[in-house]
């Protein structure tokens, strides 16, 4: 099975219920980052348990929620307006038509992705001229040595993990496919290790293992992510 399957397969609960806790504050980003105009067609790639698309749904005229992991599909649709959809399909590989979406997003799923540009693209491809694009992730450290240190971290707390990607490699994705950034904003955030591992279902030795690897010692760490929106 695919690795980012058979993580969020096996831990679809938990994630599902952090997705409730996180579904306003990511509505008062989208409101305050995006501030969408109401009539948007919306996508929402790798949407989880649609805490993206969730967040949208009352902002916009519609929302497709899409992802490869049919748990997490379904705790998406448990609370799903009668606008928002969720579908199963790979980000590398959108089963929709060029330029049919007003606004396409992507939140915290490119660091799971072994090719991040095949993924930019599509949501590039899938967004209407003058159209807008709108992703949130972690960063790495701008130093590659720490850059590695991050990675190591999280490969060991989920192998579904593949590289975090810095501020320079995101703005060169969106460049290379003619996106331009209207605004970014940057946020810094401790995780207590304990949540965050259990988060992912790193257990017994793993877990050891991955606290001995945190960048900021056994206990927890602090991450930078970053919201960027652009235009097409």
């Amino acid at each position: 099975m695919d690795p980012v399957r058979a993580r969020f397969s096996a831990t679809a609960a938990r994630v599902a219920e952090r997705a409730e806790h996180e579904l306003e504050p990511v509505r008062a980003e989208l409101v305050r980052l995006v501030a969408p105009r109401g009539d948007e067609r919306a996508l929402d790639v790798g949407t989880g348990a649609g805490v993206l698309a969730l967040a949208l749904a009352p902002l916009v005229r519609t929302v497709v929620g899409i992802d490869v992991v049919p748990e997490l599909l379904e705790a998406a649709r448990r609370h799903a307006p009668a606008n928002a959809t969720f579908v199963e399909g790979d980000a590398t590989g959108l089963p929709f038509d060029d330029g049919y979406f007003d606004l396409a997003a992507t939140r915290r799923t490119l660091h799971h992705m072994r090719r991040p540009e095949l993924a930019i693209a599509e949501l590039a491809r899938v967004t209407a001229p003058g159209g807008r694009v709108v992703v949130e992730d972690q960063l790495a450290p701008a130093d590659p040595l720490a850059a590695i240190e991050l990675d190591r971290f999280e490969r060991a707390r989920d192998p579904s993990h593949a590289r975090t990607l810095s501020d320079q490699d995101f703005r060169g994705l969106f460049d290379a496919n003619g996106l331009v950034l209207e605004r970014s904003e940057r946020a810094t955030h401790r995780r207590e290790l304990g949540p965050y591992l259990e988060l992912a279902g790193c257990a017994g030795e793993d877990a050891e293992r991955a606290r001995a690897l945190s960048p900021g010692g056994p206990d927890a760490y602090v991450a930078e992510t970053s919201w960027f929106v652009l235009h097409k």
